[in-house]
Formats: C-alpha cells, sequence, structure tokens
C-alpha cells in the first residue's frame, strides 16, 4: 500500500502526535534517495518556504525524480511564484466566491487560508475545493481586495507554515487528517494492497457502466491481486492524487467533470480509462464517422446535416426510414429513427438549435448489435446485444418509467467470429490504447461499425458471461502494468 510521508523545515514543525503518517525532515529526505526505492510513498511538504532552490524545493523536485507523489509539486511553486503565472485561473475563482456571499454587504474576512481545500467558512466550502483543484498545496493564503463592490482575489500564495499561531496549527492538522483518510475501503485483501485505484461514480446515475455491485465484484478480484478499490464521487477531484490509477464509471461527457477527472489524472501520472484524448475521439459522432472511414472501417452510409440545405442530399442518398444523430449523445440517447422528410425537417431543426452538426445515417435494421471490448489494443469480450421488444435500438428511452434494454448473448472470445473481432480491434485501435466498447452490425453487405464507446458497460454477469473473472483480472493488470512502467 502506498505510504504517506511527511517533510518537515524541522524535527519541532510536527509533533508526532498529530499524525499517524512518518514524520521527516526535508533535509534527511533529500538526502537519503534510496530510502524508498521500489515504493511509492505519498508525500505532503511541510517545508516553511517552497523558494526557488531552497530545500523544500528540492524535496518536491527529487520526489519528482524519484517516482513519488508529492504535494506541492515544482509546478505548483512556480506557478504561484508570479500572478501572471496564475492568472488564468482568477475569474473562475472569482465568480465561485463572489456567488458564495451572493449581493449582500457581506464579506469574508481577508486574507483567507485553505488547508487542503478545507476552510472553516461554511460558505467557502466549494471555493476552497476550486482552489485546492487549481493548485493543490496542503496550505494556501488568498488575499482579497479591499475596494471593490463583490469579494475579487488580489493574491494566491503560500501560507506562511512556519509563522502559524495555534489556531490556524490546529486547523492545518485536522485538515492533513482529512485529506489522508480513507473511505468506503471494501473487505481486507489477503494479502497487503500494493496499489489503490479510485473509481469514478454516481450514485444517482439511471443507465452507469457499471453498476455498484459490479464495482465491488471488482474490488474483490483486485483486491487478490494487490489492489485496493475506493469509489469516489464529482466532490472528490481534490483527493485524486491520493490515487494510483482511476477508472471512471460515469457516463463520459467533454463538458463536464469526468473530462476533469481525467486531465487531472493525466497531469498526475496515472493511468486513467478512460482518457481525455479517448473521450474527445468517441463522444462526438461526427468525428468518429470520419475517423473510421479514413482508416478503412465500414460505416453506413451518412450525411452530414448543418442546415436545411443538406435535407435533399440526406433523402436522395440514404432513403427512409433513416436515422439521425446528435454528435455527442450516449447510451442510444439523441439517436432517432424519422420516416419521412417532414419528420426528419422538424427533428433536425430543433436539434440544429444546440449544435452546428448532426450526422444522418442509412438505417439498418438487426437483430442485434455485436459489442467487442477491447483493452489495451486486445479482444476482452464479445457480446450480442438484443433490441429492446417492440423497438429498434437495444435501449428504448421512450417508454414510460425506467428505460427498457433487450437480452443479450455472449460469447467466449475463441467462439466470436474472428471478422467480427478483427473489425472491433480496427475500430479501437484508431482511438488509443485504453478500454473500449466496439458496437458494429452484421448485415448481408457486411459488418459496419455504429460507434466506439470510450466507457462502454462493464456488468458483472454480462459482458463478464463468457470470459468470466478473466475480465476483471485483465482490467486490473493493464493498470497495473502501466503504473509500473
Amino acid at each position: 500500500m502506498s505510504q504517506w510521508v511527511i517533510l518537515v523545515g524541522r524535527p519541532s514543525d510536527l509533533d508526532n502526535a498529530a499524525t499517524p503518517h512518518k514524520i521527516m525532515t526535508s533535509r534527511d529526505y533529500i538526502a537519503r534517495p534510496a530510502l524508498f526505492r521500489g515504493q511509492r510513498p505519498k508525500i505532503i511538504n511541510l517545508s516553511r518556504t517552497y523558494a526557488y532552490q531552497s530545500r523544500g524545493y528540492y524535496a518536491s523536485l527529487l520526489a519528482e525524480a524519484r517516482g513519488h507523489r508529492i504535494v506541492p509539486s515544482v509546478e505548483t511553486m512556480i506557478d504561484l511564484s508570479e500572478k501572471k503565472l496564475y492568472e488564468n485561473a482568477l475569474p473562475e475563482l472569482d465568480a465561485v466566491l463572489a456567488r458564495a456571499f451572493g449581493k449582500t454587504d457581506e464579506r469574508p474576512a481577508s486574507p483567507i487560508r485553505i488547508y487542503f481545500g478545507f476552510c472553516d467558512e461554511p460558505k467557502l466550502e466549494r471555493f476552497g475545493k476550486l482552489v485546492f483543484d487549481w493548485f493543490r498545496a496542503p496550505a494556501l493564503e488568498i488575499t482579497l481586495e479591499s475596494d471593490t463592490e463583490v469579494p475579487k482575489i488580489r493574491k494566491i500564495g503560500f501560507a506562511p507554515l512556519g509563522k502559524l499561531d495555534a489556531v490556524e496549527t490546529s486547523r492545518l492538522h485536522a485538515a492533513l487528517a482529512r485529506y489522508t483518510a480513507r473511505e468506503w475501503r471494501p473487505g481486507k485483501a489477503k494479502t497487503p494492497a500494493k496499489y489503490t485505484f479510485a473509481t469514478l461514480y454516481d450514485p444517482k446515475e439511471q443507465l452507469p457502466p457499471s453498476s455498484v455491485d459490479s464495482l465491488k465484484h471488482w474490488a474483490r478480484i483486485a483486491g487478490r491481486m494487490g489492489v485496493d478499490v475506493e469509489p469516489i464521487t464529482r466532490k472528490d477531484l481534490p483527493r485524486l492524487a491520493n490515487f494510483d490509477a482511476l477508472f471512471i464509471r460515469e457516463t463520459t461527457s467533454i463538458s463536464d467533470h469526468t473530462y476533469r477527472f481525467a486531465r487531472r489524472a493525466v497531469q498526475e501520472g496515472m493511468p486513467v480509462i478512460d482518457d481525455p484524448i479517448s473521450m474527445i475521439r468517441c463522444t462526438n459522432k461526427v468525428y468518429l464517422n470520419e475517423l473510421m472511414e479514413a482508416n478503412g472501417v465500414g460505416t453506413p452510409p451518412s450525411v452530414m446535416i448543418g442546415g436545411k440545405e443538406d435535407f435533399e442530399r440526406a433523402c436522395d442518398d440514404l432513403g427512409f426510414p433513416m436515422v439521425l444523430k446528435i454528435p455527442d449523445g450516449s447510451f442510444s440517447r439523441g439517436v432517432k429513427r424519422v420516416a419521412d422528410r417532414a419528420e426528419l425537417e422538424a427533428l433536425a431543426t430543433a436539434w440544429l438549435e444546440d449544435t452546428d452538426l448532426l450526422i444522418a445515417q442509412k438505417y439498418m435494421p438487426t437483430e442485434f448489435d455485436w459489442r467487442i471490448g477491447v483493452l489495451g489494443g486486445q479482444p476482452l469480450f464479445a457480446v450480442q446485444y438484443m433490441m429492446a421488444k417492440a423497438h429498434w435500438q437495444i435501449i428504448n428511452h421512450d417508454r414510460p418509467g425506467r428505460p427498457d434494454e433487450g437480452r443479450f448473448k455472449a460469447f467466449t472470445l475463441a467462439d466470436a467470429p474472428p471478422e467480427v473481432l478483427d473489425c472491433g480491434l480496427r475500430a479501437a485501435r484508431c482511438i488509443g490504447d485504453g478500454f473500449y466498447g466496439v458496437d458494429l452490425k452484421e448485415t448481408r453487405d457486411g459488418l459496419f461499425l455504429i460507434e466506439v464507446n470510450d466507457n462502454p458497460n462493464l456488468e458483472h454477469g454480462v459482458e463478464d458471461f463468457a470470459e468470466k473473472d478473466e475480465v476483471w483480472t485483465r482490467l486490473t493488470r493493464w493498470f497495473i502494468d502501466r503504473i509500473e512502467r
């Protein structure tokens, strides 16, 4: 299991009773490069100064060279050295700060002290987390302008750890304890955990890529491989650096927090599914259609629709019924079948109010869609998803209440048609090296790619029905291999 190490400027700076974690001076850490060899400690640098070429600075610099996680990083130290280096963060921070106090005459006291993203003022809870998201440091001091109508940031810097009074020191220690605390651990593994993987999920999502029960199943398997799996939610972005890897099990979008989690994971150097590039490439069907055509992967005949001038060509080239798609829909949402030109014009006109492009495709009715799971460029599972009852898609979102899903039929990789596996692999390799679900239609005219999903379903008893626990074992190994490279 990754251990916590607290670096201090002087031995007297932090009482051993204040934390259960290992405490050492930055001087000792710098002088003993072999101390944690073969380990991945998580280090919190509480040096009195982070000035350029100080011991605090070198401690963080050498931690990165040794492959250790360090807070704050040298990048954060440099970012906070001059206002012009962090001014791009100020508009968002100022906006959140202003909303916290509304239009009242009340103003926060200046400076604001934020310890590991925590602030004593309840109104500043969101602000504190956002500041820590931008600048991950143990103690930050926010100085406000004194003559503005609404609160506005004048300066962001490190709080002077060597000058904190007893009250502020107590706040720092409490925040340190909260930051390093672990939550929602699965049952104790038979072997000591070497790594901890974060799994981002939304407990309120109606159609998540993996259910909580499936994630618990994975946690049991990963535990036997020396891995703790810890569920996290969108509020846990400030804690992401505490983990060794990230598996996103929410429906992804480049316009919400899932993309921000993926970006932060890449910045922290941790393996992540889904990575930001895969999100960008998979979530837009217009891009995906052109990418597959350019790489020789068959797709249904398609027409881009950017306005009413494209209706005629769509009608002539595709005929009716045809399928109309919003570029970034997911789980069959934003995908509609239109029966004639009137329906096409009405739906396209409505959708074009929110997007500049739509994609129309030839309607290809089949009894099922193939889903080929691909991980690291190799097949992971093969499943046929049957169409929902009395519906033309595998999920019927038009049904009142919960969406209706069709049945499934799982195949071992040895029994899946080789041409289907090959098509799935060729499509996934156009995207990247992560985890993808490739949807294919098998027709008399051949195989046609419908889409590549960057966060495909992975449910215990469905996608793993044929290959069993090998699916989850390989998923865990994918992360471990990339951590240990």
